[in-house]
C-alpha cells in the first residue's frame, strides 16, 4: 500500500460505514479480503491509497453486498479512483469524454468555486 499526503477519505468512509452497518468488524473484513487489518485501517482513514485492482474492489463489493454494475458499485469504484487521484478507466476509454475533461476541470475550478460554501 502506497502512503499518501492528505486528500479525500471518500472510499475509506464509504467502506467503513458500510462494513459497520452490516456488523462486520475490521479484522473479520480484512480476513475476508485477505489483507492486514493495520494497513486496511490506514485505507479507511485515508492515509494510504485505496486498492487499484478491479478484482479486489469486486471482492470488497461482494463482502458488503454491493452488486457489481449497480449505482452503489459505481460509487465505490469512483471513490476509489478519486482518493487515488486517478480518472476512472471507463472515462479514459471514451475519446469524447477525454476531450471534455479539460473543460470540466476549468468549470469546476472557476465556475463552481462560489458554490462550494453551499455544500460544505
Amino acid at each position: 500500500m502506497e502512503a499518501r499526503k492528505g486528500g479525500n477519505e471518500l472510499f475509506g468512509e464509504l467502506i467503513k460505514d458500510k462494513r459497520k452497518s452490516q456488523g462486520i468488524g475490521l479484522r473479520e473484513f480484512c480476513r475476508r479480503i485477505g489483507t492486514d487489518s493495520s494497513n486496511w485501517s490506514k485505507t479507511e482513514r485515508g492515509l494510504v491509497y485505496p486498492p487499484r485492482e478491479e478484482e479486489t474492489l469486486r471482492k470488497i463489493a461482494k463482502i458488503l453486498g454491493i452488486e457489481v454494475g449497480s449505482e452503489e458499485w459505481l460509487e465505490l469504484k469512483d471513490k476509489a479512483y478519486i482518493d487515488a487521484g486517478r480518472i476512472p478507466r471507463d472515462i479514459l476509454s471514451d475519446e469524447g469524454l477525454v476531450e471534455l475533461l479539460p473543460s470540466l476541470f476549468r468549470v469546476l475550478r472557476v465556475e463552481w468555486r462560489p458554490w462550494r460554501s453551499w455544500i460544505a
